[in-house]
């Protein structure tokens, strides 16, 4: 477990936080410049806050109040950079032993040829970093932070400079070793599509704060705030107000009264999140089937991303310019079946339990 808390200015920027990394990987998540490289910095000892508090399975290293902060090398972590700092004069095996250089030898050649042959790379002990590849690099950073066998581990975009099928292996290959080691991960990502496959945690963070944390799952469908929305990619967004309904809670919108799956709202202003793959299409044409939240509309352009189609719609009676657009997103096999290329106006189908309402 890693527990921080602590503040930090930096010239205008202020850095802020509170964040607890049980068991598996937490991803902390958000745009370039949130703070994100600096919080592993933090917690790595090589930035020292102005106050505030971290601790590693509930051992202190920093306490600006008891004047304590413990040096880097005495903190148990193993942290992997993202350009992996590996020594190009070192083989491998050299490169993952210098994490260990106070241990006696025959016990520092056990624990990196373990590694070595744990990560796969066993063959490539007497190559240097030159003559290796990009994921050979990240496997033997990845062992050199695991030699002094760690209590967490942090890890700063560790795939960003690989191609993606690379990144994809050792994506699974990382979740894998997690998984057998029963470490605490705090993974830097700002790639979303990442976070969602990696992590089995997303703190989102933004100007030097995380904004909200939790299981991937509920941070993903269940946004906090709109800043959480828009950081998570979530373009449908918009205000509307509580009220009551023979059906249930709705909120009025400008795209029209939605009802929603949430209990225990009150009355009043708020703003709700759709998830673009939560709107569901339908062919006009087709009689109604009464459903809740159904709308026509008429799609005014769009976008293919290979692996699924984005729709920008607008209602089909939508007269001023300000006029909402809504995102919808459709994977390209029915997208091709319901020959959606060849007509413009569709009914859509919002489900109540895909409109997020948002309070704060």
């Amino acid at each position: 477990m890693i527990h921080i808390d602590v503040a930090l200015t930096l010239g205008d920027f202020r850095l802020a936080p509170r964040l607890q990394v049980g068991p598996g990987i937490t991803v902390l998540f958000g745009q370039s410049g949130a703070g994100k490289t600096l919080t592993l910095e933090a917690i790595a000892g090589l930035l020292t806050p102005d106050r505030g508090r971290i601790a590693i399975h509930d051992r202190p290293v920093f306490d600006a109040a008891a004047g304590l902060n413990v040096p880097p090398y005495d903190r148990r972590l193993g942290y992997v950079v993202q350009s992996y700092a590996l020594f190009p004069h070192l083989t491998v095996a050299q490169n993952v032993a210098y994490g260990v250089f106070d241990l006696p030898r025959a016990e520092r050649q056990q624990r990196v040829d373990d590694l070595l042959r744990t990560l796969g790379i066993q063959d490539l002990a007497d190559r240097r970093p030159a003559q290796i590849s990009g994921g050979q690099a990240q496997r033997t950073a990845l062992a050199r932070a695991l030699v002094r066998r760690p209590q967490a581990l942090l890890l700063d975009e560790p795939f960003a400079a690989l191609d993606e099928g690379v990144a994809l292996t050792l994506r699974r290959e990382l979740r894998r070793l997690v998984r057998d080691l029963g470490l605490p991960v705090l993974m830097v990502t700002h790639d979303l599509t990442e976070a969602s496959h990696i992590g089995d945690r997303i703190a989102v963070m933004d100007a030097g704060q995380v904004l909200q944390v939790g299981d991937r799952p509920d941070v993903l469908q269940h946004p906090r705030s709109a800043r959480v929305s828009h950081l998570l990619g979530i373009a449908n967004v918009l205000q509307g107000e509580v009220a009551g309904s023979e059906n249930g809670i709705a909120v009025v919108t400008p795209i029209g009264p939605l009802h929603t799956a949430q209990t225990g709202l009150t009355e009043g202003p708020v703003r709700i999140a759709i998830r673009a793959d939560q709107i569901i299409l339908t062919r006009p044409d087709r009689p109604p089937d009464n459903r809740l939240n159904t709308l026509d509309v008429e799609i005014t352009d769009e976008a293919d991303f290979g692996h699924s189609r984005t729709l920008y719609a607008r209602l089909a009676n939508a007269t001023e310019a300000s006029a909402p657009t809504l995102e919808i997103q459709i994977a390209p096999h029915p997208y091709q079946v319901m020959g959606v290329a060849t007509r413009r106006h569709w009914r859509v189908h919002i489900p109540p339990e895909a409109v997020h309402v948002m309070q704060t």
